[in-house]
């Protein structure tokens, strides 16, 4: 069923961008979304720069993209710029998958509350920007696996039938 669903994976990440950090993150995501059964169309790394990052959102998008995940630039450094530059790109916001996400581990790592992250429909497609680190990647996996089928199901003119998961 996933199989024929276009997901995208964007790092925001000047280091990795540069090639002075490995794009651990944005590795994990394209694996996990390849183990799901989704189509991996892209996988981008750009700098921390609210134009790049929308560039390349754009173009997955236009690529065909249904489900497209960031990682990194969420935080409240001076270059953690992806809500910014996501947010306003956003037609349908969902607050409750970015609270949720926030609050996934927050027991064991409370600076998770400290992430900016954003999440929502652009036309039928599901973007959801996650933390930088795997670790914050993971617990935005976890709450996303049960949700994303379902979710872009509904976004297209599903039904809202529980259950609809990947």
């Amino acid at each position: 069923m996933t199989a024929s669903i276009g997901a995208a994976v964007i790092t925001c990440s000047n280091r990795s961008a540069a090639g002075d950090r490995p794009d651990d993150s944005g590795r994990l995501l394209a694996e996990t979304l390849r183990d799901w059964g989704y189509d991996v169309l892209a996988k981008l790394v750009v700098p921390d720069d609210v134009a790049l990052i929308q560039k390349a959102l754009r173009q997955v998008l236009a690529d065909g993209a249904r489900l497209v995940l960031t990682t990194g630039g969420t935080g409240l450094s001076p270059t953690d710029v992806t809500p910014e530059a996501v947010g306003p790109m956003i037609e349908r916001d969902i607050p409750g998958i970015a609270e949720r996400i926030r609050a996934a581990n927050v027991e064991q790592v409370p600076t998770a509350v400290l992430s900016r992250g954003v999440a929502g429909l652009i036309g039928d497609a599901l973007v959801v920007t996650l933390p930088g680190s795997p670790g914050g990647v993971r617990d935005g996996l976890a709450v996303l696996q049960p949700l994303v089928g379902h979710l872009l199901d509904q976004a297209s003119g599903g039904d809202h039938r529980p259950g609809g998961g990947v």
